[in-house]
Parts: structure tokens; sequence; C-alpha cells
């Protein structure tokens, strides 16, 4: 059994389709065709049930492409680590992180970092709360920013770099966008404007509401900030979110306003595998984030 035969099978499998496959890894489809019958034969079963140009993974084929998966991804990580391990200076970092901290704790921390380490790079992953757990357990993502932070996941070591306050975002005609703070229970009968079901930031809303005693009047969805905002600049409703979210907010469509009463807060950190050693370039990384925040909360 060959690499290159693990990942033309890994290839054909994806597209279901070996000319596509060929096409993509630029090679001849008759030598896909061969090294696929070969890895067959090696292993006494059909990977593939072929359906005319197109080809379909048979019941063992799809176990098999589910290990063979995770092989190639922990052979590719110890093929980074060797490289790494020659020169650390040299590696490249595949970083996730949620909407609510890509205007302004990423472009800071990674300009940061990028003038110590100008030849390190970087590959950026948006991705939702769950979406960047589960990538960094399955090696699709190195490293991941989070709020709130993981703390007793089986397989993710979670590190808390500071925690942030909630804010009510309110229109401008809004009677509240002239003051600098309200009591969270002061506007239990107004219309909310929050992320759908399933997203972190959905739930945090709901939880900081009952929290004060009521349950939000949800009366619109948006799925990223900027629906979020602007259904609150045209007056829709109002909405709760993290200091972080505010970095570009526009002061004519709509006002920041304090919360107190109780006052909600989130954590925000990075996150790492359990049970993966870091490639050089991301150990780097990840205590160069640390450092950063804790010389920064020192001066807070």
């Amino acid at each position: 059994m060959e690499l290159r035969q693990l990942r033309y099978f890994v290839e054909v499998a994806s597209r279901e389709h070996v000319s596509d496959a060929a096409n993509e890894l630029h090679v001849a489809q008759s030598a896909i065709s061969r090294q696929i019958a070969n890895l067959e034969a090696e292993l006494g079963v059909e990977l593939f049930e072929r359906e005319g140009r197109n080809v379909r993974l048979t019941h063992i084929g799809r176990i098999f492409l589910t290990h063979t998966k995770t092989a190639l991804k922990a052979i590719d990580h110890a093929k980074k680590q060797i490289d790494e391990y020659i020169d650390p200076e040299r590696g490249s970092i595949k970083i996730g992180f949620p909407t609510s901290l890509a205007s302004n704790l990423l472009p800071t921390v990674i300009s940061e970092f990028k003038k110590r380490h100008p030849k390190i790079g970087f590959q950026l992953r948006q991705g939702s709360y769950n979406f960047l757990i589960e990538s960094v357990e399955n090696r699709e993502i190195d490293v991941a920013f989070l709020g709130p932070v993981p703390t007793e996941h089986p397989d993710i070591i979670g590190d808390v770099l500071f925690r942030e306050s909630f804010y009510a975002l309110v229109p401008n005609s809004h009677p509240l966008a002239e003051q600098s703070s309200v009591n969270l229970t002061d506007i239990h009968d107004e219309s909310f404007v929050v992320f759908p079901e399933g997203f972190v930031l959905h739930q945090l809303v709901i939880d900081g509401c009952k929290q004060a005693g009521f349950t939000p009047n949800i009366t619109s969805q948006g799925e990223d900030l900027d629906a979020i905002k602007g259904l609150v600049a045209a007056g829709i409703g109002i909405t709760l979110l993290p200091e972080s979210a505010f970095n570009d907010l526009n002061p004519y469509y709509s006002a920041k306003v304090a919360i107190q009463n109780p006052e909600l807060k989130r954590s925000v950190g990075i996150i790492i595998p359990k049970n993966r050693k870091l490639a050089p370039s991301e150990q780097v990384f990840y205590e160069f984030i640390k450092d950063f925040f804790s010389i920064l909360q020192s001066f807070q």
C-alpha cells in the first residue's frame, strides 16, 4: 500500500469521478485507475462501484475513507513537524476564528506576531463556535480563537485570554440611545434581533436575559454581525453583543449602551488539541498569544 494510492483514493472518493480527480491531481486518468485497482487488489475488496463515468464508494469504501483521511492527516502533521524542526521560522499555521473577533482581535495579534516572525505563514478560517472546536479536534485547524472558552472539553485545551462585557445595541432613534447604561430588566419588553438558534451568541443572549428574569421577545434573526447591526440600525429591534463586536460601529445609525444589573460577560481565548503535540511554529504562536495577552492584562 503506497501513500500515492491513498491520496488518489481520497481524491476520487471526494469527487466521485476519476477524470475530475485526474485533472485536479495533474496525472493521467489511466494512472489513477491503475493505482486504485492495485489498492483494491491488495485490500481484497472493491472500494468503488462503477456507474458509467462516475464512481460511488461501497460500504467498506466509506469505512476505509474515514480511516484513510485520519492517517493522511497524521502523516501530513508528522511531515510538518520535521520541516519545522529543521526551520521553525518557515512554518504555516491554520487559525480559526469567529465573526465577533474578526475585526479587532485577529488583525491585532497577527500583525504583532508577524513583526517578530515574518516568515511564518497563516491560513485563516472563519467559522461557527462548534465548527471551530470540531475543526481543531479533527486536525482541520491548528489553533482557534473562541468565546466563550470551553474549559471542560475532553479533547480540547482552552486558555482564557481575557473577559469582555456585553452591551446593548440600539437604534439611534431609540430612547435608550441617550443613556450611558441600562438595567437588563428594563428592556424585557423590547423586540430582539439575534443570531439563529445554534449560534453561541444566540444562546448567550437567551441565558443573559433569563438571568435577569425574562425570556427575550425575538422578532428577527441575522446570520452575521453586519446583518444583526443592519437590522438594529433599521429600527427592527435591539440586540446584545460582546464588546469586541463594536469595533466598527457607525454612531450615525446606532448606539452602544452598557448593561448593568446583571452585568453580562464572556471569556475569550485560544484553543488547541489536547491529544496532539503542536508543530514548532504553532507552539511559537501559541506561546506568543498567551504572553501577549498576559502583558496586556498587567497594564489594565
